[in-house]
C-alpha cells in the first residue's frame, strides 16, 4: 500500500508495473454489506480497476467509479467493456483527486469506500466529504486495514496514523442522522512474504442516514 494514496503519478506507475494490479474480484465486504441493498447510485471511492463498479453494474446499479490514476480508469473502462455494453453503460468513470474533489451533497444511494488510508486530517476531512454524499436512506460502507495489522508480518507502511477502527469512523457521523449497522474488525488469512499464513483484520463500517 503506498503512504501517500492520492500521488497520480505514484499510482499511475505502480499499475504500469503489472499488467493487473489487484485480482479482478469485488471486494468481500462490498459483497456482503451490498448484495441485499435496493440498486440506485453508487459511488466508488478508489475504483482501482473496476472490479467493484463493475459487480455493481451487473447487479442493476448505476455507478460513479472515481480514482486518482488514470491508468486505472483506462484498465477498469476496458474490464466493463468486455463485461459487454449493458454493464458499461451503468458505469461512469471519473479522474479526480479525492481531497480536491467535491461529489455532492445527498447524491448517492451507496457510497463505498475501500482501503483508503490518509493521515487523520486528510481523511477525516474525505471521510465527512462522502457521509455528506450519502442520500437520505442511503448507505455508507468504509473498509480498511485495521490498526491491529501493524503488529503482522504483512508489509504495510509503518505509520499508525494511516490506520483506523470503526470507532474512528463512527465518531465523524452524525449520531441523530445515521444508523450503524455494522461496525467490525473482521478477521480473514492472508499469506505473508515468507510464505506463512497470518490473520489480519479489515475495519468494516456501513452506516445508513436516516
Amino acid at each position: 500500500m503506498p503512504e501517500n494514496q492520492l500521488d497520480e503519478e505514484l499510482w499511475d506507475e505502480r499499475y504500469r508495473s503489472r499488467p493487473a494490479l489487484w485480482s479482478g474480484e469485488p471486494n468481500r465486504h462490498l459483497v456482503g454489506e451490498a448484495a441485499e441493498l435496493e440498486p440506485g447510485l453508487a459511488l466508488d471511492v478508489g475504483c482501482g480497476e473496476g472490479a467493484d463498479a463493475i459487480w455493481l453494474a451487473r447487479r442493476g446499479w448505476r455507478v460513479d467509479g472515481v480514482d486518482v490514476s488514470g491508468v486505472a480508469l483506462r484498465r477498469a473502462a476496458e474490464h466493463a467493456d468486455r463485461a459487454g455494453a449493458e454493464i458499461a453503460g451503468r458505469i461512469t468513470w471519473l479522474h479526480e483527486n479525492l481531497t480536491a474533489w467535491d461529489p455532492g451533497r445527498g447524491r448517492y444511494d451507496l457510497v463505498s469506500a475501500q482501503y483508503m488510508h490518509l493521515p487523520p486530517p486528510e481523511r477525516d476531512v474525505l471521510f465527512r466529504g462522502l457521509a455528506e454524499a450519502v442520500a437520505p436512506g442511503g448507505t455508507l460502507l468504509i473498509v480498511g486495514h485495521h490498526p491491529t495489522d501493524l503488529q503482522t508480518t504483512v508489509p504495510l507502511p509503518p505509520r499508525p496514523e494511516l490506520f483506523f477502527t470503526g470507532v474512528d469512523v463512527v465518531a465523524l457521523l452524525d449520531p441523530d442522522g445515521w444508523d450503524v449497522v455494522t461496525e467490525a474488525a473482521v478477521a480473514r488469512s492472508v499469506t505473508d512474504p515468507d510464505g506463512r499464513a497470518v490473520t489480519v483484520h479489515d475495519t468494516v463500517v456501513r452506516a445508513r442516514r436516516r
